[in-house]
């Protein structure tokens, strides 16, 4: 199974191989169990603001930059777009929803399948839509010893949020690997397109209520139903493109 779709990804994209050096993660619903939080801040605070916004939407969203959630909820329903004043109270009274609730647990399986990729001689890194501050700082806290700091990508460093490329493309600059030399890790629709915007192999896990067929509509190239699900499977797949590599 992860053959084909490995062969499948080298067809399309024009690569003769991928070279894994890298494994790029999304952050909320890959690495901690935070998305029910953002979903239920978001609709709060949304009709505080008498904007309309479903928990099960929200979902839909992930990815997306904060400001461009609010935006797009805004034209929605009154066909012009939110004032930066307005984005900017609007992201600051979310933020303080969400971290008003417990600390999100790890996702079950993340732990276990970083120590994986971290034995395979691989380097994680994080690029997230995410400006939470907190859970930023929980990286280290959560996950000690795998993720550095200049290596992440988060919402204060790109202009473009997913689905765009650019959060993905950045990734690539500050690990200094090829689209063919990594892998993502992604939840979301949003994130599994701009994973493959950027040329990038990508595995979707469905951790949350959407219909797992959403996310290989969106380009994803493996689904798993968990994150665990992936970590039982991250010797098969690693095996995978060692195999595929060396049949070409």
């Amino acid at each position: 199974m992860f053959q084909e779709a490995i062969a499948r990804y080298l067809q399309s994209s024009g690569y003769s191989q991928i070279q894994l050096k890298s494994v790029l993660f999304d952050m909320d619903g890959v690495l901690f169990n935070s998305m029910p939080y953002h979903a239920d801040a978001w609709h709060k605070v949304m009709e505080r603001h008498d904007l309309h916004l479903s928990r099960e939407e929200a979902y839909l969203h992930e990815g997306r930059t904060g400001a461009a959630t609010i935006n797009i909820v805004y034209q929605r329903q009154y066909g012009k777009d939110a004032t930066p004043e307005m984005i900017k109270s609007i992201y600051a009274e979310k933020s303080a929803e969400f971290n008003s609730n417990p600390e999100p647990e790890r996702m079950p399986g993340a732990w276990e399948v970083l120590q994986k990729i971290k034995a395979d001689g691989l380097v994680p890194m994080v690029v997230t839509g995410s400006g939470q501050h907190s859970l930023l700082d929980r990286l280290s806290h959560n996950f000690p010893g795998m993720f550095h700091r200049e290596l992440m990508v988060t919402a204060f460093d790109v202009k473009y949020g997913k689905p765009h490329p650019e959060p993905y493309l950045m990734a690539l600059q500050k690990g200094g690997v090829k689209p063919n030399e990594a892998i993502v890790v992604e939840n979301a629709p949003m994130g599994v397109q701009a994973g493959v915007a950027a040329g990038i192999f990508t595995i979707a896990v469905n951790t949350g209520p959407i219909n797992g067929q959403v996310l290989l509509d969106a380009g994803a190239n493996v689904l798993f139903p968990s994150m665990q699900a992936f970590c039982d499977n991250w010797e098969k797949l690693h095996e995978a493109f060692g195999q595929i590599n060396r049949t070409l």
